[in-house]
């Protein structure tokens, strides 16, 4: 059920993260992301990024990739250290491309404002590099590119 998306297994891992945002001052980060499967219907996933400078933990996500095994539709489930809890659902658009978008963001009652409203993510090999394009919405913002980073895959 998940083979279409095998192209993401590993552990990918990037110092060459940036970040921006209207209501931020830009930024590098590192991050590694690990993709495992472990024979359930799903791909499990962590993304641990950090700071470029002071190389201390800034954001923390973890969860689920299901594929629906009729079609090319893709659900993405994460939980995110922020008090950020979405699905996020799309198609494999390519071989290896994957386009999806938030339909249900939750947060936690005190989360600090703006409050994240949508969010919009593709994944793709880029020759033998991933890259990861996330865009989002807040309160406060229109739907805007927020982070970019390419990983490379670690042995």
């Amino acid at each position: 059920m998940v083979a279409s998306l095998s192209w993401l297994l590993g552990k990918w891992r990037s110092e060459d993260g940036f970040g921006h945002y209207p209501t931020l001052k830009d930024f590098k980060y590192i991050e590694e992301l690990e993709f495992t499967h472990i024979g359930q219907p799903n791909i499990q996933f962590t993304f641990y990024a950090f700071n470029f400078e002071t190389k201390k933990p800034m954001h923390r996500e973890v969860g689920f990739i299901r594929m629906d095994p009729e079609t090319k539709k893709v659900a993405f489930i994460s939980a995110q250290n922020t008090g950020l809890v979405e699905v996020e659902e799309g198609e494999l658009a390519a071989p290896q491309e994957l386009h999806i978008q938030s339909h249900t963001v939750g947060r936690m009652t005190f989360g600090k404002e703006p409050g994240v409203k949508e969010i919009k993510r593709t994944f793709k090999m880029v020759g033998d590099e991933l890259e990861q394009v996330i865009s989002m919405a807040t309160s406060a913002t229109a739907m805007t590119e927020h982070l970019r980073i390419r990983y490379k895959k670690m042995p």
